[in-house]
Order: structure tokens, then C-alpha cells, then sequence
């Protein structure tokens, strides 16, 4: 089971919710993070095992120009879903890509569809 940090734009109760069906969740504001850069948000999730997920572009674009190989990121590209959207959103994108997040990736969700990429990105030239 994936240990998970929701980033700042994620709502909080969905932290709760995630925690009521059995994973290990925390949002940034219950780490003190609430007002932490991309880059510590990342450092945390990579030095506690967690798959970081979050409505920033920005999190993809630094595991590129770094060639991270961990924390796995999920970025959902669907604003304004409420808790127990998101937690149900996650749970299912988690399910359905766990073996990839195991091993480093960008995952990407939009309403069609949910793209992964492992890990390192590299740039194409």
C-alpha cells in the first residue's frame, strides 16, 4: 500500500478520508508544510516514501530537469473536486498504477484519461 502526501492544492479532508480506507495519507499543512517550495515538498515526500499528489505542473517539470528517480508524483489535472471526489479519484488512480508508483512515475489524470511515465523523465531533443 502507497504512503501518500497531498500537496496544498489537494483538499484536506481528503487526507482524512484516504486514512479511513486504510493508507497511510498526510497533507502538506499537516506536515508544516503548507508554505514549503515544490522542491521541499518533493525532498519530504522522497525522504518519507511518499507518492506526492498534486494540481502543479511543477512537480513533473522538476523530476525532469533533475532526472529524479523518486518520489513517484501524481498530478491531477481536474481543479475543484471536493474531498470525497479527490479521495475516491486517488484511490482508483492509485489501484490502477500502483505497480508503476512502486518503481517511480508521473502519473498524469485528466477526465479521459490516466498516463503513466517512469521514471527518470529525460528530455527528447
Amino acid at each position: 500500500m502507497h504512503r501518500v502526501l497531498l500537496d496544498q492544492g489537494m483538499p484536506r479532508s481528503a487526507a482524512g478520508i484516504l486514512r479511513d480506507a486504510g493508507l497511510d495519507a498526510c497533507h502538506v499543512g499537516e506536515a508544516g508544510l503548507a508554505h514549503a517550495s515544490d522542491e521541499s515538498i518533493l525532498h519530504f515526500a522522497r525522504a518519507e516514501r511518499r507518492v506526492c499528489c498534486t494540481l502543479d505542473a511543477d512537480f513533473h517539470r522538476l523530476l525532469a530537469v533533475t532526472g529524479a528517480l523518486a518520489p513517484s508524483v501524481v498530478r491531477v489535472r481536474i481543479e475543484g473536486l471536493k474531498g470525497a471526489e479527490t479521495a475516491g479519484l486517488l484511490l482508483k488512480v492509485l489501484a490502477e498504477t500502483g505497480a508503476a508508483l512502486a518503481q517511480g512515475a508521473a502519473v498524469t489524470v485528466t477526465w479521459r484519461a490516466v498516463r503513466v511515465r517512469c521514471l527518470p523523465l529525460t528530455t527528447r531533443k
